[in-house]
């Protein structure tokens, strides 16, 4: 399930990009998810493990690739660590984190509302357990947080 803690939090890494860039292997770039979000948000495609091809760009390292797509990726390759998700990721990456959700248990850092869509979704909110279906519901739950 993913769950969200809003606000301040110590413990949340607040540079996932930096920590994208020092941390990732082989197997992150070419796991099938991670390979979806790359197409999706970055729209290139990756070739080899070091080698990722944009219409646009060209061939380019994944330490190229857009922040918040690093951002998703770590938090999909490492559920145990908590991700600030305000910093570069925007509303572009909600269907993803509630994708990674889906599969395994992450919780992210937000400091602002992201726009999780209209379709109903499973959010816990980390600040006070409650699970919420909508983004009025978040919003109601989640807005004393901030």
């Amino acid at each position: 399930m993913l769950s969200v803690f809003y606000g301040d939090m110590e413990e949340a890494i607040y540079a996932p990009g930096r920590y994208f860039d020092q941390n990732y292997t082989d197997e992150w770039i070419v796991d099938d998810l991670s390979r979806k979000m790359i197409k999706d948000i970055d729209k290139s495609e990756v070739i080899a493990p070091q080698t990722i091809w944009s219409p646009l760009w060209g061939n380019y390292p994944p330490t190229r690739i857009a922040r918040g797509t690093k951002t998703l990726i770590a938090a999909n390759m490492r559920p145990d660590i908590i991700f600030c998700a305000t910093t570069h990721c925007g509303d572009n990456c909600a269907k993803w984190f509630l994708q990674i959700g889906r599969q395994k248990d992450i919780t992210i850092n937000l400091i602002h509302f992201m726009n999780f869509g209209k379709r109903p979704f499973t959010i816990r909110i980390a600040n006070n357990d409650k699970i919420v279906h909508t983004d009025e519901e978040l919003f109601d739950n989640a807005i004393d947080f901030l």
